[in-house]
């Protein structure tokens, strides 16, 4: 008999004797619910009605002639008539109805009192008749159900201990019959494992045990024709694992629990300027005593009192001067290695890894940062010098009329410079502090975007004697963007148009209506952009690069926050361009008729 088959017939017999049980118990008192619930519409309440009968004629007996006490009788009388269930019962509701009719004749014919009062005495004993006849049925019917109910118990309790005997016979043999295989199939599975000459599982029985036998024995074939190539897998993977540590572009130690050089790849020799041989073996203690860059790179490590896996310390930048004469920053991190034991199921320690990452490239970021401060700091204060110098010209009065217009204009130029520095800052500013910059797109016609622009820059382009070109279509669409921040945009690119274009050059600017995208470009006559700069001039603190002497740099800002604006409206920003071929700035916005 197989396993299921056991558990199944188990668990059927156990459910039998349940409900054998349990629908015993439900139909005994079900039994005797009915028997009291006739009990009570039989007997007690014909008992109740004789109550309220006497109740009335104790009245009558007082008052013989009073009518409230008389309608209770006749009222209770009437009940007990549709509540008649005992043999004999009906007599006595007739015999009270005949006497009950003779007293109110005996009332309406205004008879004796001791004539009315002997009626009532006869009407007194007929109802205590009728109340003795359901006192004793209710009697009979409560010691028929005291049997029922004892004898419902005896049955109940007999159900009980079967059941009981059942399970516990079920309890103690069926993990029996279900773990005795198992356990000697554990124990042939052990003798498998276990070095020795055992090499197959024994099959007892053709039941699932066996069946699991059979597949292990199979699955212990598969592994022995397996393991020669898992060996040869392991140590192509060892391989290629040192090939890959040999090969990183990081430094890289490997430390055990004890501090110990395991591994030291040749970036880190490189950087450290030791062989192999005078790193690996070796403690941190011992290394970091030789020179200050060993201690350097090893003092987080000796540092710590405790080593734990919450415990890695912060990142750390090491100087180093390489042969070249160039100084190279590296970031020293430090991370404790942990591993889960399988067998014991607890994390364990097993080393520390030290690692040497370049950061150059990020100092040299964070530099070109810096010096860009500096510049912005000496650009606002240039104009803020001439505005002063401005400002006390004028307050001389000895300044005629047109040298204080001309100061006024000069003053103008040099706040507007300052207000254009000043928002392009604080556009960065927020742009890098991740707030939100509050767009409001509306449909506009591209024609009112390109005429606020070109009267913002008109006197540069009259100043540098440039002749621009518009090429806007009388049916283009309207775009859905942001007026003054588009319109920020163009002024942007027509001012870096201005700068870039020498004097008395054609500028154009074009639109077109593509896929449902209008299209915008600034052409110039300027020097042009290598393509490897294409990207890295939309970066910040970067400049539009082959500008040559002559042309005033700009804050590096500009089309960094243009490429934000009009990515953020759903559209592009690009440059199309080639060394002395002039430039082409092209933006696009989504148009009104766009999904």
């Amino acid at each position: 008999m197989s396993l299921k088959l056991k558990i199944r017939l188990s668990i059927l017999t156990m459910l039998v004797l349940l409900l054998g049980l349990g629908g015993y118990t439900f139909f005994s008192l079900q039994r005797l619910e009915g028997g009291a619930r006739g009990i009570q519409r039989a007997n007690f309440r014909s008992v109740e009605y004789g109550e309220q009968m006497l109740r009335a004629l104790e009245a009558l007996q007082d008052q013989p002639t009073a009518r409230s006490p008389l309608q209770q009788l006749r009222r209770a009388l009437t009940r007990e008539a549709a509540n008649i269930t005992e043999p004999g019962e009906l007599e006595l509701v007739d015999t009270l109805t005949q006497q009950l009719a003779d007293y109110q004749r005996l009332v309406d014919d205004r008879a004796p009192a001791t004539a009315q009062v002997a009626q009532l005495h006869r009407l007194r004993a007929a109802t205590h008749r009728m109340m003795r006849l359901n006192a004793r049925s209710f009697n009979r019917q409560t010691d028929q159900a005291a049997a029922l109910a004892r004898s419902s118990r005896r049955t109940v309790l007999a159900l009980l201990l079967l059941s009981t005997a059942v399970g516990l016979s079920l309890v103690v043999r069926l993990p029996r019959a279900v773990l005795r295989p198992l356990r000697r199939l554990r124990a042939d599975v052990e003798d498998v494992a276990s070095p020795g000459p055992a090499t197959q599982v024994a099959i007892g029985k053709n039941d699932e045990v066996g069946a699991v036998a059979l597949a292990l024995n199979r699955a212990f074939g598969y592994m022995q024709d397996q393991r020669s190539v898992t060996r040869a897998a392991l140590a192509t993977e060892r391989s290629r694992l040192e090939s890959l540590i040999e090969h990183l572009d990081e430094g890289l130690l490997l430390l055990d629990p004890d501090r110990t050089v395991l591994l030291a790849n040749p970036v880190a020799r490189e950087l450290l300027g030791r062989e192999a041989a005078a790193l690996v073996g070796r403690r941190a203690e011992d290394l970091s005593q030789e020179t200050e860059l060993l201690h350097q790179l090893f003092r987080p490590l000796l540092e710590q009192e405790a080593v734990r896996a919450g415990d890695t310390p912060a990142p750390i930048t090491l100087t180093l001067s390489r042969p070249d004469g160039e100084t190279a920053y590296y970031q020293l991190t430090l991370n404790h290695i942990v591993s889960r034991n399988r067998e014991t199921g607890r994390t364990e320690f097993v080393g520390h890894i030290l690692s040497l990452r370049n950061v150059s490239d990020f100092k040299k970021l964070d530099e070109v940062k810096s010096n860009y401060l500096a510049t912005i700091s000496h650009e606002l204060k240039t104009p803020l010098a001439s505005i002063k110098l401005s400002l006390m010209l004028l307050q001389d009065a000895r300044t005629d009329a047109e040298e204080r217009q001309r100061l006024a204009d000069g003053i103008g130029d040099e706040t507007q410079r300052l207000l254009g520095m000043v928002g392009q800052l604080l556009a960065v500013s927020r742009l890098d502090a991740g707030a939100e910059i509050q767009f409001d797109v509306q449909p506009i016609p591209l024609r009112d975007i390109v005429r606020y622009a070109v009267e913002t820059v008109r006197p540069q382009l009259e100043d540098r004697e440039l002749h621009l070109r518009l090429e806007i279509p009388q049916n283009l669409p309207a775009a859905r963007a942001d007026l003054e921040k588009t319109t920020w945009v163009l002024i942007n690119l027509l001012a870096n148009a201005i700068r870039y274009s020498p004097r008395g050059a054609d500028l154009c600017v074009q639109a077109t209506e593509r896929n449902g995208q209008l299209e915008i470009g600034v052409q110039d006559c300027g020097p042009g952009i290598a393509a490897e700069h294409h990207e890295r001039i939309f970066q910040r603190f970067s400049e539009v690069p082959g500008g040559g002497s002559g042309h005033k740099g700009g804050s590096g800002l500009g089309l960094s926050i243009s490429r934000e604006f009009i990515e953020a409206q759903g559209g592009r920003l690009w440059v199309e361009s080639e060394p002395a071929q002039g430039s082409r700035f092209v933006f696009t916005l989504p148009g009104t008729g766009a999904a």
